[in-house]
Protein backbone atom coordinates (compact mmCIF):
# COMPACT_ATOMS: atom_id res chain seq x y z
CA UNK A 1 0.00 0.00 0.00
CA UNK A 2 1.73 3.15 -1.28
CA UNK A 3 0.33 6.57 -0.39
CA UNK A 4 1.12 9.84 -2.15
CA UNK A 5 0.10 13.48 -2.07
CA UNK A 6 -0.41 14.73 -5.62
CA UNK A 7 -1.82 17.59 -7.65
CA UNK A 8 -3.84 17.52 -10.83
CA UNK A 9 -5.30 20.64 -12.46
CA UNK A 10 -4.51 22.64 -9.32
CA UNK A 11 -6.31 20.23 -6.98
CA UNK A 12 -4.37 18.42 -4.25
CA UNK A 13 -5.45 14.91 -3.37
CA UNK A 14 -4.33 11.84 -1.45
CA UNK A 15 -3.77 8.85 -3.68
CA UNK A 16 -2.79 5.21 -3.73
CA UNK A 17 -0.12 4.24 -6.25
CA UNK A 18 -0.91 1.10 -8.23
CA UNK A 19 1.54 -1.50 -9.54
CA UNK A 20 0.88 -0.49 -13.15
CA UNK A 21 2.06 3.11 -12.69
CA UNK A 22 -1.23 4.84 -11.93
CA UNK A 23 -2.56 6.75 -8.95
CA UNK A 24 -6.07 6.53 -7.51
CA UNK A 25 -7.67 9.65 -6.03
CA UNK A 26 -9.04 8.20 -2.78
CA UNK A 27 -11.70 10.85 -2.23
CA UNK A 28 -13.11 10.54 -5.75
CA UNK A 29 -12.94 6.75 -5.72
CA UNK A 30 -14.76 6.59 -2.40
CA UNK A 31 -17.49 8.91 -3.64
CA UNK A 32 -17.88 7.01 -6.92
CA UNK A 33 -17.80 3.48 -5.52
CA UNK A 34 -19.34 3.91 -2.06
CA UNK A 35 -21.27 7.20 -2.40
CA UNK A 36 -19.64 8.52 0.75
CA UNK A 37 -16.89 11.00 1.71
CA UNK A 38 -14.82 10.06 4.75
CA UNK A 39 -11.23 10.23 3.43
CA UNK A 40 -9.54 13.61 4.01
CA UNK A 41 -7.51 15.47 1.36
CA UNK A 42 -4.64 15.90 3.84
CA UNK A 43 -2.07 13.17 4.50
CA UNK A 44 -1.74 13.82 8.23
CA UNK A 45 -5.51 13.70 8.66
CA UNK A 46 -5.53 10.42 6.72
CA UNK A 47 -2.81 8.95 8.93
CA UNK A 48 -4.81 9.92 12.02
CA UNK A 49 -7.54 7.50 10.88
CA UNK A 50 -5.16 4.60 11.52
CA UNK A 51 -6.49 1.11 10.81
CA UNK A 52 -9.78 2.58 9.64
CA UNK A 53 -7.97 4.19 6.70
CA UNK A 54 -6.04 1.03 5.87
CA UNK A 55 -9.16 -1.15 5.90
CA UNK A 56 -11.15 1.36 3.86
CA UNK A 57 -8.42 1.58 1.22
CA UNK A 58 -8.30 -2.20 1.00
CA UNK A 59 -12.05 -2.16 0.36
CA UNK A 60 -11.61 0.45 -2.35
CA UNK A 61 -8.88 -1.57 -4.02
CA UNK A 62 -11.10 -4.65 -3.94
CA UNK A 63 -14.06 -2.82 -5.44
CA UNK A 64 -11.81 -1.22 -8.02
CA UNK A 65 -11.42 -4.54 -9.79
CA UNK A 66 -15.20 -4.72 -10.21
CA UNK A 67 -15.66 -1.17 -11.47
CA UNK A 68 -15.78 -0.42 -15.19
CA UNK A 69 -15.68 3.36 -14.83
CA UNK A 70 -12.34 4.40 -13.35
CA UNK A 71 -11.27 7.26 -15.62
CA UNK A 72 -12.69 9.85 -13.25
CA UNK A 73 -10.48 8.82 -10.31
CA UNK A 74 -7.43 6.93 -11.65
CA UNK A 75 -4.68 8.74 -13.54
CA UNK A 76 -1.28 7.85 -15.02
CA UNK A 77 1.44 8.92 -12.60
CA UNK A 78 3.10 10.89 -15.39
CA UNK A 79 0.04 13.16 -15.59
CA UNK A 80 0.15 14.31 -11.94
CA UNK A 81 2.62 16.32 -9.89
CA UNK A 82 3.82 14.46 -6.81
CA UNK A 83 4.31 16.65 -3.75
CA UNK A 84 6.12 15.79 -0.53
CA UNK A 85 3.90 13.13 1.08
CA UNK A 86 3.43 15.49 4.02
CA UNK A 87 3.99 18.90 2.40
CA UNK A 88 3.96 20.81 5.67
CA UNK A 89 4.55 18.69 8.80
CA UNK A 90 2.87 20.00 11.94
CA UNK A 91 6.17 19.90 13.82
CA UNK A 92 9.89 19.95 13.16
CA UNK A 93 11.27 16.79 11.58
CA UNK A 94 13.16 14.69 14.14
CA UNK A 95 16.60 13.68 12.84
CA UNK A 96 19.04 11.12 14.20
CA UNK A 97 22.67 12.16 13.89
CA UNK A 98 25.61 9.79 13.35
CA UNK A 99 23.46 6.65 13.36
CA UNK A 100 25.83 4.73 11.08
CA UNK A 101 29.29 3.91 12.43
CA UNK A 102 31.20 4.72 9.22
CA UNK A 103 29.43 8.05 8.85
CA UNK A 104 30.30 9.01 12.43
CA UNK A 105 33.95 8.20 11.69
CA UNK A 106 34.04 10.13 8.39
CA UNK A 107 32.71 13.18 10.25
CA UNK A 108 35.43 12.93 12.90
CA UNK A 109 36.85 9.75 14.38
CA UNK A 110 35.82 6.64 16.30
CA UNK A 111 35.49 8.92 19.31
CA UNK A 112 32.51 10.49 17.51
CA UNK A 113 30.46 7.29 17.54
CA UNK A 114 27.59 8.23 19.89
CA UNK A 115 26.79 6.38 23.08
CA UNK A 116 23.25 7.75 23.19
CA UNK A 117 20.79 8.64 20.43
CA UNK A 118 21.83 11.99 18.98
CA UNK A 119 18.90 14.15 17.89
CA UNK A 120 18.38 17.45 16.10
CA UNK A 121 15.56 18.82 13.95
CA UNK A 122 14.67 20.46 10.65
CA UNK A 123 11.98 23.14 10.35
CA UNK A 124 8.73 22.27 8.53
CA UNK A 125 9.45 25.12 6.10
CA UNK A 126 12.46 23.17 4.79
CA UNK A 127 10.29 20.46 3.19
CA UNK A 128 9.99 20.14 -0.59
CA UNK A 129 8.76 17.35 -2.80
CA UNK A 130 10.31 15.15 -5.48
CA UNK A 131 11.53 17.06 -8.51
CA UNK A 132 11.53 20.41 -6.74
CA UNK A 133 14.70 22.51 -6.85
CA UNK A 134 17.07 22.89 -3.89
CA UNK A 135 18.10 26.50 -3.25
CA UNK A 136 21.93 26.60 -2.87
CA UNK A 137 21.72 29.69 -0.61
CA UNK A 138 24.99 30.94 -2.05
CA UNK A 139 24.83 34.12 0.03
CA UNK A 140 25.38 32.13 3.24
CA UNK A 141 27.01 28.81 2.30
CA UNK A 142 29.41 27.20 -0.14
CA UNK A 143 29.36 23.89 1.75
CA UNK A 144 25.96 22.44 0.88
CA UNK A 145 25.84 18.68 1.45
CA UNK A 146 23.46 15.75 0.92
CA UNK A 147 22.43 12.92 3.25
CA UNK A 148 20.21 10.08 1.99
CA UNK A 149 18.02 8.65 4.75
CA UNK A 150 15.14 6.33 5.53
CA UNK A 151 12.41 8.32 7.28
CA UNK A 152 9.76 6.86 9.57
CA UNK A 153 6.22 8.30 9.62
CA UNK A 154 4.46 8.04 12.98
CA UNK A 155 0.93 6.64 12.81
CA UNK A 156 -0.59 7.23 16.24
CA UNK A 157 -0.17 9.36 19.32
CA UNK A 158 2.09 8.05 22.04
CA UNK A 159 4.29 8.96 24.98
CA UNK A 160 6.62 6.81 27.06
CA UNK A 161 6.59 4.15 24.35
CA UNK A 162 8.55 0.98 25.25
CA UNK A 163 10.85 -0.37 22.54
CA UNK A 164 8.89 -3.60 22.21
CA UNK A 165 5.75 -1.62 21.28
CA UNK A 166 7.41 1.05 19.12
CA UNK A 167 6.58 -0.50 15.74
CA UNK A 168 2.88 -0.31 16.62
CA UNK A 169 3.28 3.47 16.34
CA UNK A 170 4.79 3.42 12.84
CA UNK A 171 2.53 4.20 9.87
CA UNK A 172 5.08 3.81 7.11
CA UNK A 173 8.34 4.89 5.50
CA UNK A 174 9.61 7.43 2.99
CA UNK A 175 12.89 8.73 1.54
CA UNK A 176 14.43 11.94 2.89
CA UNK A 177 17.43 14.05 1.92
CA UNK A 178 18.87 15.80 4.97
CA UNK A 179 20.48 18.65 3.01
CA UNK A 180 22.98 20.44 5.25
CA UNK A 181 24.98 23.68 5.16
CA UNK A 182 28.16 22.34 6.79
CA UNK A 183 29.65 25.77 7.52
CA UNK A 184 26.51 26.82 9.43
CA UNK A 185 26.39 23.47 11.21
CA UNK A 186 29.96 24.00 12.39
CA UNK A 187 29.67 27.70 13.15
CA UNK A 188 26.53 27.58 15.27
CA UNK A 189 27.30 24.23 17.00
CA UNK A 190 23.61 23.53 17.39
CA UNK A 191 22.48 22.04 14.07
CA UNK A 192 19.11 23.78 13.56
CA UNK A 193 20.23 26.60 11.23
CA UNK A 194 22.50 24.45 9.10
CA UNK A 195 19.77 21.85 8.71
CA UNK A 196 16.69 24.07 8.28
CA UNK A 197 17.38 26.25 5.27
CA UNK A 198 14.37 26.55 2.98
CA UNK A 199 14.26 23.58 0.52
CA UNK A 200 16.77 21.59 2.61
CA UNK A 201 14.40 18.67 3.30
CA UNK A 202 13.39 16.97 0.07
CA UNK A 203 11.05 14.12 0.92
CA UNK A 204 9.09 11.46 -0.95
CA UNK A 205 7.94 10.50 -3.42
CA UNK A 206 5.65 8.20 -1.40
CA UNK A 207 4.84 6.85 2.02
CA UNK A 208 5.00 3.07 1.85
CA UNK A 209 2.74 1.56 4.50
CA UNK A 210 4.62 -0.57 7.02
CA UNK A 211 2.63 -3.62 5.95
CA UNK A 212 4.41 -3.44 2.58
CA UNK A 213 7.91 -3.35 4.10
CA UNK A 214 8.73 -6.84 5.30
CA UNK A 215 11.91 -5.86 7.15
CA UNK A 216 12.97 -2.21 7.59
CA UNK A 217 16.46 -3.45 8.50
CA UNK A 218 17.14 -5.13 5.17
CA UNK A 219 16.95 -2.04 2.94
CA UNK A 220 19.79 -0.72 0.81
CA UNK A 221 20.27 3.07 0.87
CA UNK A 222 22.11 4.58 -2.12
CA UNK A 223 22.79 8.20 -3.06
CA UNK A 224 24.08 9.33 -6.43
CA UNK A 225 25.15 12.82 -7.45
CA UNK A 226 25.08 13.35 -11.22
CA UNK A 227 25.05 9.56 -11.57
CA UNK A 228 28.13 9.01 -9.38
CA UNK A 229 27.51 6.61 -6.50
CA UNK A 230 28.40 8.46 -3.29
CA UNK A 231 26.55 6.57 -0.55
CA UNK A 232 25.82 2.86 -0.34
CA UNK A 233 24.67 1.48 2.98
CA UNK A 234 22.14 -0.82 4.56
CA UNK A 235 19.62 -0.05 7.26
CA UNK A 236 20.80 -3.09 9.23
CA UNK A 237 23.92 -1.05 10.05
CA UNK A 238 22.05 1.54 12.13
CA UNK A 239 23.64 2.00 15.55
CA UNK A 240 20.28 2.75 17.17
CA UNK A 241 17.23 0.87 15.94
CA UNK A 242 13.98 2.50 14.88
CA UNK A 243 12.38 1.08 18.03
CA UNK A 244 15.10 2.60 20.20
CA UNK A 245 14.81 6.01 18.57
CA UNK A 246 11.02 6.12 18.91
CA UNK A 247 11.24 5.06 22.55
CA UNK A 248 13.93 7.62 23.40
CA UNK A 249 12.07 10.52 21.78
CA UNK A 250 8.78 9.59 23.39
CA UNK A 251 9.98 9.33 26.98
CA UNK A 252 9.21 12.98 27.60
CA UNK A 253 7.86 14.15 24.23
CA UNK A 254 4.51 13.18 22.74
CA UNK A 255 4.74 11.71 19.26
CA UNK A 256 1.74 12.32 17.03
CA UNK A 257 0.36 11.05 13.70
CA UNK A 258 2.32 12.55 10.81
CA UNK A 259 5.51 13.15 12.79
CA UNK A 260 8.59 12.42 10.69
CA UNK A 261 11.76 10.80 12.03
CA UNK A 262 14.84 10.69 9.77
CA UNK A 263 16.91 7.71 10.91
CA UNK A 264 20.40 8.83 9.91
CA UNK A 265 22.66 8.55 6.88
CA UNK A 266 25.36 6.08 5.78
CA UNK A 267 28.93 7.16 4.98
CA UNK A 268 29.74 8.91 1.72
CA UNK A 269 28.49 12.44 2.35
CA UNK A 270 30.28 15.24 0.52
CA UNK A 271 32.14 16.44 3.59
CA UNK A 272 33.59 12.95 4.07
CA UNK A 273 35.70 13.11 0.89
CA UNK A 274 39.21 14.58 0.67
CA UNK A 275 38.82 17.14 -0.76
CA UNK A 276 35.12 17.52 0.10
CA UNK A 277 32.53 17.10 -2.68
CA UNK A 278 29.95 19.73 -1.80
CA UNK A 279 26.90 20.30 -3.97
CA UNK A 280 27.07 22.78 -6.84
CA UNK A 281 24.36 24.53 -8.85
CA UNK A 282 22.94 22.10 -11.40
CA UNK A 283 23.83 18.95 -9.46
CA UNK A 284 21.19 16.23 -9.41
CA UNK A 285 20.83 14.10 -6.28
CA UNK A 286 19.13 10.72 -6.53
CA UNK A 287 18.43 8.70 -3.38
CA UNK A 288 17.18 5.15 -3.78
CA UNK A 289 15.88 3.02 -0.91
CA UNK A 290 14.77 -0.37 -2.13
CA UNK A 291 11.12 -1.03 -1.54
CA UNK A 292 10.48 2.57 -0.49
CA UNK A 293 11.22 4.75 -3.51
CA UNK A 294 13.53 7.00 -5.49
CA UNK A 295 13.84 10.68 -4.60
CA UNK A 296 15.35 13.03 -7.19
CA UNK A 297 16.07 16.74 -6.77
CA UNK A 298 18.36 19.20 -8.47
CA UNK A 299 20.25 22.15 -7.03
CA UNK A 300 19.20 25.43 -8.66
Amino acid sequence: MIFATAQLNGKTFIGIVTEDGHIMDLQKAEKKLFEMETIPADMTACIEQGEKLKNHVLQLQSWLNKSEETESFIYPLKDVQLLAPIPRPNKNIYCVGKNYRDHAIEMGSEADIPEYVMLFSKAPTSVIGPGEKIDPHLHITNELDYEGELAVIIGKKGKGIPEEEAMDYVFGYTVLNDVTARNLQSRHKQFLLGKSLDTSCPMGPYIVHKSAVEDPYSLKVETRVNGELRQSGETKDMIFSIEKVISVISQGTTLEPGDVIATGTPSGVGKGFNPPKFLQSGDEIEIVIEGVGTLKNQVK
